[in-house]
């Protein structure tokens, strides 16, 4: 399984690297700059912060959820260009493709801060930008590192639930294939087991993890084996056994669900998390020996500095900058 996913993703990526396509975007991230906006919407990243603070404060479950909503824009296509906000009328888009089912939220409240900010400078700030930037802002109101991100991103015309389907790794994806989809996207190990880390704050569904972790691991019809064996009966409870519509939510940081601390890593050592792909780096020794680093830290400001350093890594992915793509006044605009 492992080597028919490396070949397939090594071959996707020869194949897009061969063949120049029209505004295709600049893998090395030119035209971003800090304070892009400065003098054409100075007030852009402090609107973005203040009404951060009020979907939060009103809903904390929807930082994480942001957050989660920016990794699905960045890892699919040509990189973060806010293509995850298109709607599709015939169901082939990039939120209706099956790795999105598992309760991908927070469009309503992209739009929200779009609203915002069309009000304050009309057809400025790109979608993708705001969803970076509140991304940003959700890890920074849960207690996480408030850190400069580069904007200047246009917005992708294209939405494809394919380029879903191959580009986000599963929730059941071992170490090989999760370093292979990162290397596709030219990130690193390190980005990978850091970026892991945003597993800290928010929640999932049972049916993303249940089936594997507690069920049919393997598809043996057994609890997978590395969970630790105190921590099962907990998800048990709370997870059906054979629903693979589940929609019960867990905690992925059971002791700070809502608090952007280490306790991931200290879960990850202990066997407590709730997918393979996190029990995963434990496989690898350079991810490995990073988890037990974090685990054993007495402060967060290594993580911290190694999150943003990842974040902007990731934020640079292939994105459509200068005349590429455009800016949309509604994010969530119908691909077709």
């Amino acid at each position: 399984m492992a080597l028919d996913v490396l070949l397939r993703l090594l071959i996707l990526a020869a194949v897009a690297s061969a063949m120049p396509m029209p505004g295709a975007a600049d893998p090395a991230g030119a035209g971003l700059a800090i304070g892009f906006y400065d003098k054409t919407c100075p007030k852009a990243e402090e609107l973005v912060l203040e009404e951060m603070r009020d979907i939060v404060h009103e809903d904390r479950t929807l930082g994480p959820a942001l957050l989660r909503l920016l990794f699905h824009d960045c890892f699919v296509r040509v990189g973060c260009d806010g293509s995850i906000m298109l709607k599709s009328r015939s169901k082939k888009g990039e939120r209706d493709a099956k790795p999105m089912s598992y309760s991908l939220r927070g469009f309503h409240e992209v739009e929200r801060i779009k609203a915002k900010l069309e009000d304050e400078c009309p057809l400025t700030v790109s979608c993708a930008d705001i969803i970076i930037m509140a991304a940003r802002d959700a890890v920074y109101l849960t207690n996480g590192p408030r850190f400069p991100v580069e904007t200047g991103r246009r917005d992708g015309k294209v939405s494809s639930c394919v380029d879903a389907e191959n580009d986000l790794a599963p929730p059941n994806a071992n170490i090989v294939d999760l370093k292979t989809y990162f290397s596709v996207k030219n990130l690193s190990w390190k980005d990978l087991v850091v970026l892991s880390g945003s597993h800290t704050i928010g929640r999932a569904q049972c049916n993303a993890f249940a089936p594997d972790r507690l069920y049919n691991n393997s598809g043996k019809g057994v609890q997978d084996p590395t969970l630790d064996k105190a921590y099962a009966p907990e998800l048990r409870e709370r997870c059906e056994p054979g629903n693979e519509k589940d929609e019960t939510r867990v905690d992925m940081d059971p002791k700070s669900p809502y608090e952007f601390d280490l306790s991931y890593y200290r879960d990850v050592l202990s066997n407590r998390t709730l997918f393979v792909s996190d029990q995963a780096l434990l496989d690898d020794k350079l991810t490995r020996d990073y988890v037990a680093r974090m685990a054993a830290a007495e402060s967060t400001e290594e993580y911290f500095h190694d999150y943003a350093a990842a974040m902007i890594n990731m934020g640079r992915m292939e994105v459509l900058t200068g005349d590429n793509g455009e800016i949309r006044k509604i994010c969530s605009a119908y691909v077709d």
